[in-house]
């Protein structure tokens, strides 16, 4: 293309695979990693990372989902090393308070059917759910910025496991299914409602941002028959109301998913966000069997930015955006997130030299 893009022009484009000037670029950053740099002064503390370094798209987090959405987390125990809380689902966790890691499934209130059935009301769609200042304030700074602006936050799988830990919704998709289907119908009813008032509001965003990890090394956490019978209902029913306001889907999974993708893509997402290497995604084969359908992001290894091996770096992105930028689809992205072993020069270079393989 002749002229250059904004950034929300090149993201709703590459969504519908229409040409653009270069791909577009995004990225997650862990909070540990911003700390570092503005301790360094390389950017400034609460910065926009989106805004600092010229990304094309930002995402808010909008809604909390939890069953007691004004309950503050309750200390149960603490040491030099860890927290122990009761959170607002009434879930136990155990988090580190030296480094950034999943938290510590202790034990939750809720295990099975009954226990579902006695807290589900709580799930109301209010007010008090919705982050109004925050998303109002990210959505004028994209506005200012002419960058795309995601609605962000979790989907069904990611909404059921806060409440009754990942072991007992795995074990309930086999020995409850009703169960699990149901939390998931309720928490796809739960977002539509929240969204419809958000619109209604403070206005639609340009996309939505689904956060829903699904696998884990060399696996789903379900087998493709369960994903169509438990999860895609509700996975549709959430996407098929943001189509019906033109807002397209972005969809995070960390980890294996690559059997469930054809039926994610027939739920409807847009685009396919995270591609994790070291779970065994490989941006190339997806790209290959699923680039023509979806838009893609990701797949390039974040360990080697974490490293900061330069060379390594550039090997990884001459090797792979040559060969997925050709439908205009692809979206710069590493596959997970920058940690706080990388520099801030590392992560430079990483997106000028992703910008500049990119562009047509």
């Amino acid at each position: 293309m002749g002229s250059e893009l904004t950034g929300k022009e090149r993201i709703s484009r590459q969504l519908k695979h229409q040409s653009v000037d270069r791909i577009g670029a995004f990225e997650s950053f862990w909070f540990q990693t911003q700390r570092k740099w503005a301790a360094q002064g390389k950017i400034t503390e609460g910065e926009s990372m989106s805004r600092h370094f010229g990304l094309d798209l930002a995402h808010n987090w909008t809604f909390n989902l939890k069953l007691d959405p004004e309950k503050a987390d309750v200390i149960l125990a603490e040491n030099d090393e860890t927290v122990t809380l009761l959170d607002g689902n009434g879930a136990t966790l155990r988090q580190h308070k030296k480094h950034a890691s999943t938290p510590e499934h202790v034990d939750y209130s809720v295990k099975e059917q009954k226990d579902w059935d006695a807290v589900k009301e709580q799930l109301q769609p209010t007010k008090n759910r919705i982050f109004f200042e925050s998303y109002k304030a990210e959505k004028k700074r994209c506005e200012e910025d002419n960058r795309f602006f995601c609605w962000g936050g979790v989907n069904v799988f990611e909404s059921m496991h806060p409440v009754c830990g990942h072991e007992y919704m795995l074990m309930g998709m086999a020995l409850e299914p009703e169960w699990v289907a149901d939390m998931a119908n309720t928490y796809a009813d739960l977002h539509i409602n929240l969204m419809e008032i958000l619109i209604s509001e403070a206005g639609k965003p340009d996309g939505m941002y689904f956060f829903e990890d699904m696998g884990f090394k060399e696996r789903p956490f379900m087998s493709p028959d369960m994903y169509c019978e438990l999860i895609m209902p509700a996975h549709k029913k959430t996407i098929d109301f943001a189509h019906s306001h033109d807002i397209p889907v972005i969809m995070h999974s960390c980890g294996f998913i690559e059997p469930l993708l054809p039926y994610m893509v027939e739920a409807g997402i847009d685009c396919l966000q995270a591609m994790e290497i070291k779970a065994g995604m490989d941006l190339i084969r997806i790209h290959k069997n699923f680039g023509d359908k979806i838009a893609l992001m990701g797949g390039l290894d974040a360990r080697l930015v974490g490293n900061n091996d330069l060379p390594g770096i550039k090997k990884e992105l001459e090797a792979k955006i040559s060969a997925v930028k050709d439908n205009y689809g692809f979206i710069l992205h590493t596959d997970h997130s920058i940690p706080e072993s990388a520099e801030y020069e590392s992560y430079k270079y990483f997106l000028e030299t992703g910008r500049r393989l990119g562009t047509y």
